[in-house]
């Protein structure tokens, strides 16, 4: 995103390029982590939970928590912190969980924010610079009482262009990736939530075939 305006339009269009470039650089950068660390997280959950039906209703409760800690994914975190309260109450259980799933939301989440601050941002900056550039525009026809030639106006037009341009193309492609990852971690979370109420009713209805 960074090399969508050359370097030297960065120069023509003005100060107020090099933050719409901060931006360009760093919404990459989140996009990069961000991908590399839900691709992370990301598992298949259907056979992640057919698994631990599997040994959860053979009461194989320890080797329930070795897959559990092989499997680096937030819904493996959670079902662990499920399983380890497996004698305890439902209540007790349920809390359990909910901590852990309080603990992986943010992790999920993790700069987003700051992805959609530089979507947001990059636009206003690419406006302010079309402000300026037309108050110098403006100017010229002042400071020359109007009697002014295109060469004269050219500066401040190409600097209000550039800036708009610039502030359009950083934000278009992060709203994009914004969005995308949003809708990847609500479907995690989904997905967590999900899993995290089959775990319960397994724990419980083994607990009391147990106590029968």
């Amino acid at each position: 995103m960074n090399d969508v305006v050359p370097f030297h339009f960065i120069q023509e269009g003005g100060i107020l390029m090099w933050p719409i470039m901060a931006c360009s650089i760093v919404g990459l950068a989140i996009a990069i982590e961000r991908f590399v660390s839900l691709r992370r997280a990301g598992i298949d959950t259907r056979e992640f939970m057919e698994t631990m039906r599997q040994v959860l209703r053979q009461n194989r409760i320890q080797e329930a928590i070795a897959i559990c800690d092989e499997t680096d994914a937030p819904v493996a975190r959670i079902m662990k912190a499920g399983i380890l309260k497996h004698n305890r109450s439902r209540e007790e259980i349920r809390e359990a969980i909910d901590d852990a799933g309080h603990l992986e939301v943010p992790r999920l989440e993790r700069y987003l924010s700051a992805l959609a601050t530089c979507a947001n941002i990059a636009p206003l900056l690419g406006l302010l610079g079309t402000v300026s550039g037309m108050i110098k525009a403006f100017a010229q026809i002042q400071n020359k009482r109007g009697q002014v030639n295109p060469a004269d106006l050219a500066e401040g037009i190409s600097n209000a262009l550039l800036t708009t341009a610039a502030g359009l193309s950083v934000a278009i492609p992060l709203l994009i990736i914004y969005n995308y990852y949003v809708s990847r971690v609500e479907n995690m979370v989904l997905e967590m939530e999900v899993s995290s109420s089959e775990l319960l009713e397994l724990l419980t209805r083994h607990k009391g075939d147990r106590e029968i």
